[in-house]
């Protein structure tokens, strides 16, 4: 069937369609009520349907006799340890963990924190948590205390799984100690911490909450999967909003698992026995869907990777990987193919493996620029896909679906929507936009099944973020066109969110912890371009009257309070400081207007600026800090 023929089935009859995706699993009962409006706007999926994800993912494939194939290789270049995990041994180590969960007191409707480095038994803690009906959510290794305080006050989890450490390159990450530090933080108080030493001579301090990972799991008792609703809440996922509050994704199990058997054969062209690789992170929906669940659903040996694309130790470390474990589709970020085109631009150290296995690469997270895509076909001589999605969507929106029908590439385009997503561009007025006509990126609902259950505990925030802009349909906050051969072209969020290295991460949390710099009147923070990560946030300050300060050292202090409340991974380095700041004559900051400018894109100057003279100092503040301006400015 062509990709058109399959795609407008999926439209056309939702219900139908996705009730034959559905058949592809194991149900313990196959669902009647294919698909429901519920009272929050938008829609249900197989809501009298029952079954378990951790079953699917690891006892089904026991059961049917492939218990012997290797379900994770687990490669970790930055503490010199490599595994082969069959499943099942994963089996043993999920069902007996479960049963040391249970031990504990946690049970099915319960929530768990899981704050792990890039290791083994983080994946064992979401399937354990999985296979008993403990809503899991895992916080980026990446984040600082503060940030993990915020997600325990809003998901209050029973119980929080860590590690004594992770490693950054050289650098040891007291994952064991930041727990503490968040518990301090928070006002809701986890009653216990099971914490996983990973035995590297790293020290940390133990109190009566703290249970030990390798002796709860040798006490326990295996621990069979439980039945579960489709609804049945699988796991919070926190992405940044533009309030600075990070608003808590909740999945379900049914709709997820649906689609992610879907996206597996049709979007990545992988089959049973393939060998998989993600290289991202657990704690950000890449991880989830297509580290985890994605891949042990369709019974492939995903690769676990603990390192970097570059100084792990060089930049051919990806291509070594590929060549390790023969794998046959991978998935990563623009971000980390930049990096490795900056330290080997050439591709020498692309020469020195074989990767024969390799049939498609598949790149998103953030827009894929013309150059990237290009140098990565090139040098790997293999069909290289960029894709768009989202945390809300939890699989691809928009691809080109090369287990359906290859088709031809567009670079700067993530190609077409995908089954089940009826993609819409609309404008301001709520009209549908012509061709090459940039406008909001709409779908229309019902969304297909996988997407965004619901933000937690926060229904009024999940339906005004996403719902009631533009009645009928979904918001994706991201902007974007239809060129005159259907390719739609997502050209970035329209919010105060921005995209580092593939991580949504919220500017206007940013500001706030600049703003409360005692010298700091007011500032703005917003993203601009940056050749490696994509975008970097960029910060702009207004002193206090009378503070003459060292400019130099009050950067370094606004940096490290960044990083101290959000963690390395905000990529906050840049402060200059200005004498005011761009508004409207309502006192609306003009972030926009000041992004392009920094950008070298071309603007206009707004006729609501309350004082246009302000454009010419912050253009040459630029200026003086090596900050392009384009030449071709509109006024």
């Amino acid at each position: 069937m062509s990709y058109q023929d399959l795609y407008k089935e999926s439209i056309d009859n939702p219900q139908n369609f996705w009730k034959k995706q559905a058949q592809q699993l194991n149900w313990y009962t196959f669902p009647k009520k294919i698909l429901k409006a519920n009272d929050k706007g938008s829609f249900d999926w197989f809501l009298d349907g029952e079954l378990n994800m951790s079953y699917l993912c690891i006892d089904k494939h026991v059961n049917e006799g492939y218990g012997n194939q290797v379900a994770i290789y687990y490669d970790s270049p930055v503490s010199g340890r490599k595994e082969q995990i069959t499943y099942q041994k994963l089996l043993e180590e999920v069902s007996k963990l479960a049963g040391g969960l249970i031990s504990l007191g946690l049970k099915k409707g319960d929530t768990a924190i899981i704050y792990m480095p890039m290791i083994p038994q983080a994946i064992y803690a979401m399937l354990a948590c999985a296979r008993i009906g403990v809503t899991h959510s895992v916080v980026f290794g990446g984040f600082a205390p503060h940030e993990l305080a915020i997600r325990i006050d809003d998901c209050e989890p029973k119980l929080i799984i860590t590690a004594s450490n992770g490693i950054e390159i050289e650098r040891i990450i007291p994952y064991k100690p930041f727990v503490d530090q968040a518990i301090e933080l928070a006002k809701y108080k986890p009653e216990k911490v099971v914490v996983y030493d990973r035995k590297l001579g790293v020290t940390y301090t133990t109190n009566k909450r703290d249970f030990d990972y390798e002796n709860l799991v040798k006490n326990a008792q295996a621990t069979p999967p439980v039945k579960l609703n489709a609804n049945h809440p699988l796991y919070i996922l926190y992405t940044s909003g533009t309030t600075g509050t990070p608003k808590g994704i909740v999945r379900d199990t049914g709709g997820y698992a649906t689609a992610l058997k879907f996206s597996m054969k049709n979007v990545y062209a992988v089959n049973e026995g393939d060998v998989y690789w993600a290289a991202s992170d657990v704690g950000w929906v890449v991880g989830h869907s297509y580290i985890v669940y994605g891949p042990l659903l369709n019974r492939n040996s995903t690769v676990l990777f603990e390192g970097k694309p570059i100084k792990t130790p060089d930049a051919g470390t990806f291509w070594r990987v590929i060549q390790d474990y023969a794998v046959n589709v991978m998935f990563t970020a623009p971000t980390a193919i930049r990096a490795i085109k900056k330290e080997d631009s050439e591709g020498e150290l692309i020469k020195k493996y074989d990767l024969s296995s390799l049939k498609y690469q598949f790149l998103a997270g953030e827009r894929c620029d013309v150059a990237t895509l290009r140098w990565t076909e090139q040098k790997l001589k293999v069909p290289v896909i960029d894709h768009w999605w989202q945390t809300e969507s939890g699989w691809p929106m928009l691809a080109n679906m090369v287990g359906v029908e290859p088709l031809p590439v567009k670079p700067g385009s993530a190609s077409f929507p995908v089954c089940g997503y009826d993609i819409k561009i609309i404008n301001e007025q709520g009209k549908e936009c012509k061709p090459k006509q940039e406008g909001y990126v709409l779908v229309k609902l019902p969304l297909p099944p996988g997407c965004l259950l619901d933000i937690w505990n926060n229904t009024e925030r999940f339906k005004a973020g996403y719902l009631e802009k533009f009645p009928g349909y979904y918001f994706s906050g991201d902007g974007g066109y239809f060129d005159e051969d259907g390719y739609l072209y997502i050209t970035g969020r329209v919010d105060d969110v921005i995209n580092v290295a593939g991580h949504r991460l919220s500017t206007a949390e940013m500001e706030e912890i600049v703003a409360s710099h005692p010298h700091i009147a007011e500032c703005a923070v917003f993203g601009v371009h940056c050749d490696i990560k994509g975008q970097k946030p960029m910060g702009l300050a207004v002193l206090k009257s009378g503070i003459s300060n060292d400019v130099q050292k009050l950067s370094e202090e606004v940096v490290q309070m960044v990083r101290n409340e959000i963690g390395a991974v905000a990529s906050f380095k840049d402060v200059l400081v200005v004498n005011r700041l761009p508004k409207t004559r309502s006192g609306k900051i003009l972030r926009k207007l000041l992004r392009n400018i920094a950008d070298k894109t071309e603007y206009a100057i707004p006729s609501t600026i309350d004082d246009v003279a302000i454009i010419e100092e912050i253009k040459s503040i630029y200026i003086s800090n090596n900050i392009g301006i384009h030449k071709n400015q509109l006024t």
